[in-house]
């Protein structure tokens, strides 16, 4: 009896075995595969570090296992940035965070900001003339560090963890350093843009709204594209009330940087930019003064929706937060009343927000969809003299995809542009030569396989939410 049972469980073991085990054949495609997909993940060869090209603008990152910050922002710390390359080959198996591209950076691994026992093992050493390992060189002077490098970021200083961000940040086009009074390209949350902060009720609602979406997603039927249904609705759903649209805007920024450069104030609502987007402290205070003034219901100025109309983009008029000029009088003065401009109405090509300051100097933001002139680079006058008062308090600043087209370039004018060139043009990022297709890059410390290097930087750092 026992030998029969025995036997059974014999035959059992030998299925479960056999339902594991591989072929040959089966093993070597699947680590092919695996392979394949460690590559696409890490497209770009990682053999050499970016020092030696100097200063760039090029992703980075932070390495918390080097270099790992205070508890407290407050406490001095030492930043440092490593480059794409050293993130994996010097960097693979630590903890990263993933700063996405800064301009102006020299990468510091190898460098004083980092200990000599992470050394980096892609550049030549001036002593030997061999590569690697390289350490205790001096940094490089030029670079900037924001509160980011402590993987801390936007106005709230909140501690970033990829497995838990559900939300959509927002990079700032950094005009100014922390030291300046700017945020230094810091990313930002669409609610503390607008000022009201992230509550615990917020943040749990939008994790549920994604854990609602990926399972609305799962039980959608792919179309021909592979595609889980059409979820453009879905993609704005975790924006509050008063931040625009994704689609509208192509960068912004943040009200830090637009209060550390305030010529910059008047371009709000002009041809390339979006209406002003103020804090919900200075909205809510226009709004109230409106409700007041009998222009606006209790529940108008509750949400601080303005009494004003805005052209947009495609010639259509939508309500929306328009500020006042600074003409106007204080929230606790006097309304007001906005005046419109009889204007023809332009082809949808052409119409665009226009703003109108009197001669008095009390005028409000005006709706139009007259056509806008271009920015004169050219000639004599100024273009930035004809734009009205921007409106008081603090706001953030929405730029159109054509916004560099709008400056005014006159002589008085050119010297503020001038300090920013990415006002001037589209900047250029360095990325790494392509790995050629079935090679590897280089090797990384404690690790020969591109697949072990893959799965180690793809637990640590968070490369798909670029934004």
């Amino acid at each position: 009896m026992s030998n029969r049972i025995d036997g059974e469980a014999d035959v059992r073991l030998l299925r479960a075995e056999s339902h594991d085990s591989q072929t040959a054949s089966e093993f070597i495609n699947s680590q092919l595969q695996l392979e394949a997909d460690a590559r696409e993940a890490l497209p770009y060869a990682f053999d050499h570090c970016t020092q030696p090209l100097g200063s760039l603008r090029q992703n980075l990152y932070s390495c918390l296992t080097c270099n790992p910050p205070p508890e407290s922002p407050s406490d001095p710390y030492t930043p440092a940035g490593v480059c794409y390359s050293c993130s994996i080959a010097c960097h693979g198996e630590h903890e990263l965070v993933e700063l996405f591209n800064r301009r102006n950076f020299t990468c510091d691994c190898g460098t004083t900001r980092l200990p000599s026992t992470s050394p980096c093992t892609l550049r030549l050493d001036p002593a030997t003339g061999v590569k690697g390992p390289v350490h205790s060189q001096p940094p490089a002077q030029g670079n900037t560090y924001n509160q980011n490098f402590r993987n801390r970021f936007c106005g709230c200083g909140e501690l970033y963890n990829a497995h838990t961000e559900k939300g959509t940040m927002f990079q700032c086009l950094g005009l100014a350093g922390e030291g300046e009074g700017g945020c230094g390209e810091d990313w930002w949350h669409p609610e503390c843009v607008l000022g009201t902060g992230r509550t615990s009720n917020q943040v749990t609602k939008m994790e549920d709204q994604s854990e609602a979406k990926q399972s609305s997603s799962n039980d959608t039927p792919a179309d021909g594209n592979g595609h889980q249904g059409d979820d453009h609705e879905e993609e704005h759903s975790d924006l509050p009330h008063g931040f625009p649209q994704e689609d509208d805007f192509e960068t912004f920024i943040c009200y830090k940087c637009v209060d550390a450069n305030p010529w910059i104030r008047r371009y709000a609502g002009s041809t390339g930019f979006l209406s002003p987007v103020l804090k919900t402290s200075d909205l809510l205070a226009w709004a109230d003064r409106y409700h007041a003034a009998g222009e606006l219901t209790k529940e108008e100025a509750t949400n601080g929706v303005l009494p004003f109309r805005n052209g947009t983009s495609n010639g259509e008029e939508s309500c929306g937060a328009s500020m006042p000029t600074a003409g106007d009088h204080a929230p606790n003065g006097k309304a007001s009343s906005p005046q419109q401009e009889a204007t023809p109405t332009p082809t949808p090509a052409t119409a665009s927000l226009k703003r109108k300051a009197d001669d008095d100097n009390t005028a409000s933001l005006a709706s139009a969809t007259s056509k806008k002139p271009k920015a004169d680079t050219t000639n004599k006058d100024c273009y930035y003299e004809t734009l009205p008062e921007p409106p008081p308090g603090t706001f953030s600043l929405f730029l159109k995809e054509d916004f560099r087209d709008h400056f005014c370039r006159c002589a008085k004018c050119y010297p503020d542009l001038r300090k920013h060139p990415q006002l001037l043009e589209e900047e250029e990022s360095y990325e790494p030569p392509l790995s050629a297709s079935g090679e590897e890059g280089g090797n990384s410390v404690g690790t020969g396989s591109l697949l072990d290097r893959g799965e180690a930087a793809l637990n640590n750092v968070d490369r798909v939410r670029a934004i």
